[in-house]
């Protein structure tokens, strides 16, 4: 392979080779944009149901649809050369029958080019999963909080803190590991739990709110870089607070078009630089009133036949 050749987006087996190694690095995106920026840097992607959240002012991931999820779906897959991309299952897509989950999981990878769907749930899933893997979709579990089941949890809480808790936690990685998963994240569980999953499984486990002992971690950008204000997930470190970049920038902008400062002849070229005396004579000729506050009427196309015989 010539040194100066692509890199190409890894695959699922790619990931689950990386168990143990250097650690994962995913973010969410939901745009061309985000995705580009993302491209290359992480190893991949998440086209997370957050964006009903982030995205779209939803109070919860319960309201995103099949629909929403294609649609950025395809808007990150245009922005991805180099780094893979998973895409969420949204809540009611999957959880009624494996066979309804195979339907929809095949649509969201066939329509959105993704390389692997996420789902949440841990032994409740296993027949759903094993139904997917062995019909050629590449699974990424979902297990600790899982903000689908956000009013049965009572809130979005640590889960495992408990010793029942935690064995219930262990044994849905071990079974869920036995479906077939090439990867598993891991939210808000304490460090501890999230370490000893992370040495009993041989799939990679991805952290978040989960400590550092997983395999990776993804995390929403929104809550990294300050885009999401309404409230800061305690997992989440903010790297930069881009709202206050964003609304200052924004304040800088009104008042330069207050003051009539901008567009000022650095972003605007007069179509006919360094002739103004023959453009205005054009347009008298044709005429166009220019003492008044209205033109008078005229026929725009004379004005440009009478500018392009002058040489305007």
């Amino acid at each position: 392979m010539s040194a100066t050749a692509r890199k190409t987006a890894p695959m699922p087996t790619d990931i689950l080779a990386r168990k143990g190694g250097a650690p994962l690095v995913s973010l969410t995106a939901y745009t061309t944009p985000m995705a580009q920026v993302m491209d290359g840097i992480c190893d991949f992607v998440l086209v997370g149901d957050s964006v009903g959240m982030v995205l779209h002012g939803l109070p919860s991931t319960l309201d995103v649809t099949m629909e929403m999820m294609i649609l950025h779906g395809q808007a990150v897959r245009r922005g991805l050369a180099q780094s893979m991309l998973v895409i969420d299952m949204p809540f009611g897509s999957y959880e009624q029958s494996p066979a309804q989950a195979f339907e929809n999981a095949a649509r969201l990878m066939r329509e959105t080019g993704a390389g692997a769907v996420k789902l949440e749930g841990g032994e409740v899933m296993e027949d759903t999963i094993a139904f997917l893997t062995k019909r050629g979709i590449p699974v990424m579990a979902h297990i600790g909080l899982t903000p689908q089941s956000v009013n049965q949890l009572g809130g979005y809480l640590v889960q495992g803190k408990s010793r029942a808790d935690a064995i219930e936690l262990m044994e849905d990685a071990l079974v869920l590991e036995e479906s077939g998963v090439y990867a598993i994240v891991l939210e808000c569980v304490p460090t501890p739990l999230a370490g000893l999953i992370t040495e009993r499984v041989s799939v990679p486990t991805i952290g978040i709110g989960a400590g550092a002992l997983c395999d990776g971690q993804v995390q929403v950008y929104h809550d990294l870089f300050g885009l999401f204000t309404d409230f800061v997930p305690r997992h989440t470190r903010r790297y930069a607070d881009l709202a206050e970049t964003i609304k200052g920038a924004t304040v800088k902008y009104i008042g330069d078009v207050k003051a009539q400062t901008f567009p000022s002849g650095q972003e605007v070229r007069f179509l006919f630089e360094g002739d103004q005396d023959n453009l205005k004579r054009s347009l008298e000729s044709s005429g166009f009133v220019t003492d008044t506050l209205h033109p008078g009427r005229a026929n725009l196309e004379d004005v440009f036949i009478t500018l392009a015989r002058e040489g305007a």
